[in-house]
This record gives C-alpha cells, sequence and structure tokens, in this order.
C-alpha cells in the first residue's frame, strides 16, 4: 500500500493531477499507520502481520 502511494504520489506530481497526488498521500498514511500497528503487533482484520 506505501508502494502504491508512492507511485501515485509521483505521477500525480509529474502529470499535474491533484486527485492522485491526494490518493497517493491517503495511500501513504493508511499504509504507514498499518505497517506500525502490525510491528507493535496489534491484530489488523484479524491477522498478525500486515503483509
Amino acid at each position: 500500500m506505501i508502494i502504491l502511494g508512492l507511485i501515485l504520489l509521483i505521477i500525480g506530481f509529474v502529470a499535474a493531477i491533484p486527485i492522485l497526488w491526494t490518493l497517493g498521500l491517503i495511500l501513504v498514511v493508511i499504509g504507514i499507520a498499518l505497517e506500525l500497528l502490525g510491528a507493535l503487533g496489534h491484530a489488523i482484520g484479524g491477522r498478525r502481520h500486515y503483509y
């Protein structure tokens, strides 16, 4: 999710498409949050690991 967000951020910045920039930023933030919760040992959606 983080990688997809970064790709959308780059495409949105290069092509000057604000919706891609916004979606990329949201995906990066959600991906980082899920990664941190998974690293802390919290089960997310019934799974111990997010990957």
